[in-house]
């Protein structure tokens, strides 16, 4: 087998991770009908109404500033972003308060940056605290009231009309924050469109919202059809629109298709580099093959579970954790890691070698089914037929819209 991770490049990546997000608790005042914890999924620990005790989180905290410390941190004096995530995070926020203070008056040589993601039902009662903090927001919000109408209440109620009040409530007490740290996330499903959730926020919030698909991994078997029945591709749902042009320039990356594209070009234009070394001294061809396009662990973040279970990533199955974190501490075997990586890349390494979109991958080896048992198929695998009409499809958006490649290449860092 072929040694793709290495532990130290695995205890690097903690050591320097962008981000760490905390699970703050399994609750949550809405039963969305598409939950990636919900109905249609079977890839995540029980929802149990749990909340992460904040001696869980601290430990983390105590041994990831033991590797800032550390000859492995590179990044000294750099951002970390700390996320805050659920369930619906604000139900917990006794612990947000004591974690912001916690880091706070840790002495490390670290900038935090705090976000969350909330469906904003408590945001009236809380929001004092996070603009005194400066939180990055993303709220969930799909549209108008029939768009958000699968976002509903313990209850069944709506809860629209609760979310858009706390949202004016905030715009009207904290405008400027309002403006700069507030952006919207919507779902596309068969309620909505990409143009119906763009029209609807831009209009009311001036904003433009980021648009992702109902997650179509790990679905159970007898919630197919009924995941069917949701389930709409924002590509298609913008390529529909007779304003579709309009959409994706406005959008800029939250458009599939620019989104697309950029990954096309980033991969494949010689003028893209990963570091002043690159830029200097020329590009490192002999770099060995790492099957799929998932991320090293920790590379872009470190996710602790309200369970105390340690992933690379909150999109990830809780199935694949890599650690845990509990009353005896932090258990992290870097080692082990990177032997349970290379093993799955091993299992795949046939058919990533036999695809001929390999550089442009941007497949998760944990969203592939029968990963665990060694038979999968990558839904992303193209033959050169197949990769040819891809590619031609990116050469035309950029013949379509010549001014998206500089834009592209001077306002986009890729990682």
């Amino acid at each position: 087998m072929n040694a793709y991770l290495t532990a130290g490049q695995i205890k690097s990546a903690l050591a320097n991770t962008p981000q760490i997000t905390f699970e703050v608790t399994d609750a949550c005042n809405l039963r969305c009908e598409y939950c990636a914890y919900g109905k249609l999924y079977s890839d995540y620990d029980n929802r149990e109404d749990r909340m992460l005790p904040t001696e869980t989180a601290k430990r983390f905290i105590d041994y990831i500033g033991a590797l800032w410390a550390s000859p492995d941190n590179h990044s000294v004096n750099n951002n970390l972003y700390v996320g805050f995530y659920g369930g619906e995070p604000l139900l917990n926020m006794p612990f947000i308060k004591e974690i912001v203070g916690y880091l706070k008056a840790g002495g490390h040589a670290k900038r935090f940056a705090y976000n969350m993601t909330t469906n904003a039902m408590l945001l009236d009662r809380h929001m004092d605290f996070l603009v005194e903090h400066d939180f990055s927001l993303l709220i969930s919000l799909d549209g108008n009231a029939e768009n958000d109408s699968y976002r509903v209440k313990a209850d069944g109620k709506p809860s629209f009309e609760q979310v858009v009040k706390n949202v004016d409530m905030l715009r009207a007490a904290y405008p400027d924050y309002f403006a700069k740290k507030v952006n919207f996330n919507a779902v596309l499903h068969n309620r909505n469109s990409v143009d119906s959730i763009r029209g609807f926020i831009k209009e009311r919030y001036g904003k433009t919202p980021r648009i992702g698909d109902i997650n179509d991994s790990a679905i159970r078997e007898d919630m197919k059809e009924e995941f069917k029945r949701m389930y709409r591709n924002s590509y298609e749902s913008l390529l529909q629109n007779e304003n579709y042009d309009e959409i994706e320039k406005e959008m800029f990356l939250s458009s599939p298709t620019y989104h697309s594209a950029t990954i096309f070009l980033m991969q494949n234009s010689p003028f893209k580099y990963e570091n002043y070394n690159e830029l200097l001294f020329g590009k490192n061809e002999d770099i060995a093959f790492c099957p799929t396009g998932t991320c090293i662990p920790f590379s872009r973040k470190a996710f602790v579970t309200v369970n105390g279970k340690i992933l690379p990533c909150e999109r990830i199955g809780h199935q694949y954790s890599v650690g845990q974190v509990d009353s005896k501490g932090v258990m992290l075997d870097f080692e082990a890691i990177a032997e349970k990586y290379n093993n799955y890349y091993s299992r795949l390494e046939k058919q990533c070698r036999l695809c001929k979109n390999q550089r442009n991958c941007i497949q998760c080896m944990f969203n592939l089914d029968g990963l665990e048992k060694g038979k999968c198929d990558c839904n992303g695998f193209m033959d050169e037929k197949q990769y040819e009409r891809y590619r031609q499809t990116q050469l035309a958006f950029f013949a379509r819209h010549p001014e998206a490649y500089s834009e592209i290449m001077k306002n986009v860092i890729y990682k």
